[in-house]
């Protein structure tokens, strides 16, 4: 699994650099529109680091895309069959977080994501990264507190919760045991 990770990752560094150049930015053209910093932009298109979690999301944002648009942009596959053995993981490296891209293709309105919280472990994701795509997060295990603009949902496993107007969103993992959940997210 550690292999698809580091491919993914070498795979994001060129796709970002790809969409950067694609719409003649500058390093600080992309800084100024994802409020990322030009260097940490620089070190993650020359894969020195990978990017969190919230980076990716402010990135993919900047430019008009969601988070998962922009994975399958790096991915640069969308067949109808996906494969256990091929789907595109990632970890966060901030929070550990496993990121399973179950299904996605550019043709299909819904996209299926696989995620593993470690114990303890929160993610703060923008509201601009909710925007254009509804979502729904359905807790397969563990428990789960999503914090959605202000209102605390605590999730347990079977447990399902569908967002609403786009609004900062904690996932959070509060308890001493894994949790793992799948996001299903639809283009709106």
């Amino acid at each position: 699994m550690d292999t698809l990770i580091d491919d993914l990752s070498q795979r994001l560094a060129q796709r970002i650099r790809l969409e950067r150049d694609g719409r003649g930015w500058s390093l600080a053209d992309l800084a100024e529109r994802s409020g990322v910093s030009k260097a940490t932009i620089s070190k993650i298109e020359r894969a020195e680091v990978s990017p969190t979690a919230v980076v990716l999301v402010r990135l993919a944002g900047a430019f008009d895309l969601t988070l998962a648009g922009l994975m399958l942009r790096a991915e640069g596959h969308g067949e109808s069959l996906s494969r256990a053995a091929t789907q595109p993981v990632w970890r966060d490296p901030e929070s550990g977080y496993l990121r399973r891209q179950v299904f996605s293709r550019p043709d299909h309105p819904v996209e299926l994501v696989r995620v593993e919280l470690p114990p303890k472990q929160a993610v703060t994701l923008p509201a601009s990264s909710y925007a254009h795509i509804r979502q729904l997060v359905w807790v397969l295990s563990g428990s789960l507190v999503i914090t959605e603009g202000g209102t605390r949902y605590p999730l347990a496993a079977g447990d399902c919760l569908g967002f609403g107007p786009p609004a900062e969103t904690t996932f959070a993992n509060e308890s001493n045991a894994p949790c793992t959940y799948v996001v299903a997210l639809a283009r709106s």
